[in-house]
């Protein structure tokens, strides 16, 4: 098996174009970055010999690319590690070493307690009934217990769903039933959300039922409800898993990590498709063991001494999840939770109580940060560096290093990680990627998986970019109507189809505003049925509670008409719509 993988190699090429029609070119313009079990041979595509090999163990200093085609070579193979072996390492190599502080609760573990942990709450799953290949839904805010269930899942063979805590009825209805989550995992409510009594209503059943046999008319494959805090009718509490773990199941979780294979499903992380359905991104330990690796290479994690990183990205997201939980296994870093919820001051009190050498961020959270109006109080020496997340599509596939110089750390998104390739140079092209770091495919849906995903495994992101000489990658925009609200992936699409809900609501369309503070604000532009009058008010407020709060548009604006194109197709582009902050009103710029 080692040796199979010291073989397994992955390209990204970038296609001449330059033969096409206008017309081809907007269709087939493409990066293409591709991995797998290819030692025989390369793309078809592809150019030989060696003058696209970029030796990435340090930033490149050599512009020796002739077209936008990089094979990232590197001193170090790929891993074949599962999620529970990679902890099992760092657990027999750090076992009194600090993994997990989350200073909200008071908790601290050490990596052997931690396994600990998770090989008692893994054996409790076994003990409710679920089985390798069941779904496992975590819906709720950064707690210990995410972490947690992260890794027994994972040791269990269950697959992890990773739910938005910010899910309403609708979303979260959707998801547990697209994917047959047996189990759910929530705290009974956070903040204003009721995650319980949201349960209650999609499955009324469930008050009547016995804890572990679950009937339910809508999600018909749940069995099982976990709660973390408190006791509910027919739901389990978290110590009723932990208290399930005898020795029957103990031995069973033992026999059952002889079964688990690295290509295997492990985690399930929900996008928004541009057609307004969220699909389930199915992720194996391969993917995610991988990334976490080279990420965590790239970033000095496997020679820096005593990391300790502190998170205050959520854990539904792969840059909580996999660049905070599996680095953590992989590395033997220490993580940092300054809150359940982002909190500003509680990020800057925990950098310096905990001295933490990086913390994690969007933009948008760093921004808030430095806004502090008492930033100068906090001690932050011991920072050495953070961690963004602003990239369009999950898969790490470029990354910038510590080492380079301040120009390509601004405007570049750094260059092609290890054992990724990247085909003019300067042409700019939709980005596809092939390699460790792509899905499986999306769950229950192979005609979408199908149409990002090509027969010879191309993943399509949708996303624009054109490469240097030295692999450097710029992303110059998107073919996506994709809204980056403060991090958050928001897609217009989505919000349309509930804004259609409204009996008020013709038609709509959103658009992305700028903002300083968010990045990218959600503006709502709808036309109303004739007769009709409406407010912004009216239409917040019909969204509240039903989607996501950083779906909810900022700004809302009735309009009696939209651009179109030649062909009479509508326009939507937000280059028109030009925020003014202090009227809190966007100004239409089309008429």
């Amino acid at each position: 098996m080692t040796l199979i993988f010291q073989h397994v190699k992955s390209y990204f090429r970038f296609t001449n174009l330059t033969n096409l029609s206008s017309s081809k070119k907007r269709r087939l313009t493409f990066f293409e970055l591709a991995g797998g079990f290819l030692p025989a041979r390369y793309p078809a595509a592809g150019p030989r010999g060696s003058s696209f090999l970029i030796h990435v163990d340090r930033p490149p200093i050599v512009p020796s690319l002739t077209t936008s085609y990089a094979h990232g070579t590197s001193s170090m193979s790929l891993l074949g590690d599962t999620v529970g072996g990679a902890l099992l390492k760092s657990v027999e190599r750090w076992p009194d070493k600090e993994a997990l502080v989350f200073l909200e609760d008071g908790v601290r573990k050490t990596f052997a307690e931690f396994l600990k942990d998770v090989d008692q709450a893994a054996a409790g799953l076994l003990a409710l009934g679920l089985r390798k290949g069941d779904r496992l839904g975590m819906w709720g805010p950064n707690t210990y217990e995410w972490v947690l269930f992260q890794f027994a899942t994972a040791k269990a063979g269950i697959i992890l769903v990773s739910v938005n805590p910010a899910y309403q009825l609708q979303e979260v209805e959707f998801a547990l039933r697209k994917v047959g989550c047996k189990a759910v995992v929530c705290p009974t409510e956070f903040r204003t959300q009721k995650y319980c009594d949201m349960l209650r209503k999609i499955c009324p059943e469930i008050e009547s039922s016995t804890p572990g046999a679950i009937k339910s008319a809508r999600l018909p494959e749940l069995r099982s409800v976990i709660v973390l805090d408190s006791r509910q009718p027919g739901m389990f509490h978290f110590e009723d898993v932990m208290q399930a773990a005898s020795s029957q199941f103990t031995q069973q979780l033992q026999e059952l990590q002889k079964k688990i294979s690295f290509d295997e499903p492990i985690n399930i992380q929900f996008t928004s498709g541009t057609t307004g359905a969220p699909k389930g991104a199915t992720l194996s330990h391969h993917n995610i063991i991988n990334n976490a690796c080279f990420v965590g290479r790239r970033m000095g994690y496997d020679w820096r001494l005593n990391t300790r990183i502190c998170l205050p990205v959520p854990l539904y997201h792969c840059f909580g999840s996999v660049g905070g939980g599996i680095i953590m296994a992989v590395y033997g870093c220490t993580l940092v939770f300054p809150s359940a919820g982002y909190n500003g001051k509680s990020n800057l009190a925990a950098l310096e109580s905990e001295r933490c050498t990086f913390i994690y961020g969007t933009p948008t959270m760093y921004v808030d940060m430095l806004a502090q109006p008492d930033l100068a109080k906090y001690d932050l020496s011991s920072l050495e560096g953070g961690e963004k997340n602003m990239q369009k599509n999950s898969p790490v596939t470029f990354l910038a290093s510590p080492l380079d110089n301040m120009e390509r750390k601004c405007e570049t998104v750094g260059y092609i990680m290890e054992h990724l390739e990247v085909l003019p140079l300067g042409m700019k092209g939709e980005i596809m990627v092939r390699g460790y770091c792509v899905m499986l495919e999306y769950w229950g849906d192979p005609c979408k998986t199908s149409e990002c995903i090509t027969k010879d495994g191309w993943y399509k992101t949708g996303d624009i970019g054109s490469m240097d000489a030295y692999s450097y990658l710029k992303i110059d925009g998107r073919s996506k109507d994709m809204i980056i609200r403060g991090g958050e992936n928001v897609y217009p699409a989505e919000i349309e189809q509930f804004l259609h809900t409204h009996p008020k609501v013709k038609e709509a369309q959103v658009v992305g505003v700028e903002d300083v503070r968010m990045g990218e604000e959600v503006c709502a532009c709808i036309k109303l049925v004739d007769g009709q009058e409406s407010s912004p008010e009216e239409i917040k407020a019909f969204c509240k509670g039903q989607i996501s709060h950083f779906k909810i548009p900022r700004y809302v604006l009735f309009v009696t008409d939209y651009p179109v194109t030649i062909t009479g197709k509508v326009t939507r582009t937000s280059d028109r719509i030009k925020a003014d902050p202090e009227l809190e009103t966007p100004a239409l710029l089309w008429f």
